[in-house]
């Protein structure tokens, strides 16, 4: 009687254990844990692609906590995550979902930041999906005709550098420039040994003479200031000049000064062309006499 109770005692712990290391297990696997000493924060992302309830969250690659909770809202995803308590996070904290493996898993990366200021742990955050092998090749399909139409430029290309490379006279020609290219190189280099006592004192020479430049300018700065002026203050007047000579003729053209009146007048220019006209007569008259039987004075004096 006694060794049944003891074996069934046996079984009844053996079955306890077992339960106890299973939900540890569990647990372990799943992420809970009955330490309510844990700071929950939320965060926005547009896209999850596939993170699961009780998948792992790291801070800087190291494991502290797991995603709680996910749900739809404002056509954002909203990831719930909780996190050990001596986790700290900065209010310029960054968070991303990343793949964890070639299976499609994935955990939520938290940068913590450098910000002197803690998070807000109450208020809603945002983070971003860095993409993976999914993401990639959906990418990479929607370029696809792009690297088709690159391929086949780049063979294009190659078959044309091919025949101009098998081309006997394009390598003749890539040969000649080459040596002439040579041969320009050492003309040049020895035109340098045999002339560069000539180009050392030619560049002595200009600067030489820019520091002389230099000097005059600096020795006569003050003469160059009042010239400038000088010539300011000629071209000033020249416009003075200009705009008064602008106003005389001006004047003239609307017979405002004397010379407009004599030149414009209808009165004056009449009486000047009869007076020229009776001039005219008068002169004829003289030559008629003097060419026939001289002047004749007909003249009574009272």
């Amino acid at each position: 009687m006694k060794n049944q109770k003891r074996t069934e005692l046996k079984v009844g712990i053996t079955v306890i254990v077992s339960i106890l290391i299973l939900l540890w297990v569990l647990g372990w696997a799943k992420n809970f844990s009955f330490n309510s000493n844990q700071k929950k924060i939320s965060v926005a992302f547009n896209n999850v692609a596939g993170l699961l309830v009780g998948d792992p969250v790291s801070v800087q690659g190291i494991k502290s906590g797991y995603v709680e909770k996910i749900y739809s809202k404002d056509n954002s995803v909203i990831v719930e995550l909780s996190l050990s308590n001596s986790t700290n996070l900065k209010e310029d904290s960054k968070f991303s979902i990343l793949m964890i493996d070639l299976m499609g898993g994935k955990k939520v990366e938290i940068y913590p930041g450098v910000s002197p200021n803690e998070i807000d742990y109450a208020k809603l955050q945002h983070g971003e999906f860095l993409g993976d092998i999914s993401t990639a090749m959906a990418t990479l399909g929607s370029v696809e005709n792009d690297l088709v139409e690159v391929v086949k430029e780049i063979k294009v290309t190659l078959k044309t550098f091919n025949k101009l490379a098998s081309n006997p006279d394009f390598i003749n020609e890539l040969q000649t420039g080459v040596k002439n290219l040579n041969a320009l190189i050492i003309k040049t280099d020895k035109f340098i040994s045999t002339n560069g006592k000539a180009v050392s004192e030619l560049i002595k020479k200009s600067n030489s003479l820019v520091e002389n430049s230099n000097t005059f300018i600096i020795d006569n700065k003050n003469n160059i200031s009042e010239s400038i002026k000088n010539i300011s203050t000629l071209i000033k007047n020249t416009q003075n000049l200009v705009t008064k000579l602008d106003g005389i003729i001006e004047e003239t053209k609307t017979g405002k000064n004397n010379i407009g009146k004599i030149i414009y007048d209808e009165k004056f220019f009449n009486d000047l062309t009869a007076t020229i006209e009776q001039l005219k007569k008068l002169t004829e008259t003289f030559n008629e006499q003097l060419n026939n039987e001289g002047l004749k004075v007909d003249a009574s004096i009272f």
